[in-house]
Parts: structure tokens; C-alpha cells; sequence
């Protein structure tokens, strides 16, 4: 198993990421960043 780290996340701006993120209007690292916070497995 894979020892995770714990991160602080400000609500606010995960919102606003995952809102920004289902419009695809991210850029390239933060659409991995939130895929993996959120642990979205995108296999496109």
C-alpha cells in the first residue's frame, strides 16, 4: 500500500477548481493536480 500525504486544501478553491474542471477550463496542471486530489482516474 502506498503511504498517502495528508494535504490542507482551502474549500473555496477546490470548488472552484472542480467547477472550473467539469467546464474543462483548467489548465494542464491543475487538472492533474485536482485528478489526484481527488483521485479521478481519467484513462483518456
Amino acid at each position: 500500500m502506498t503511504k498517502r500525504k495528508l494535504h490542507w486544501v482551502n474549500t473555496p478553491v477546490l470548488i472552484e477548481a472542480i467547477s472550473r474542471y467539469q467546464k474543462g477550463r483548467l489548465s494542464r496542471s491543475m487538472k492533474l493536480w485536482i485528478e489526484q486530489v481527488l483521485e479521478i482516474n481519467n484513462s483518456k
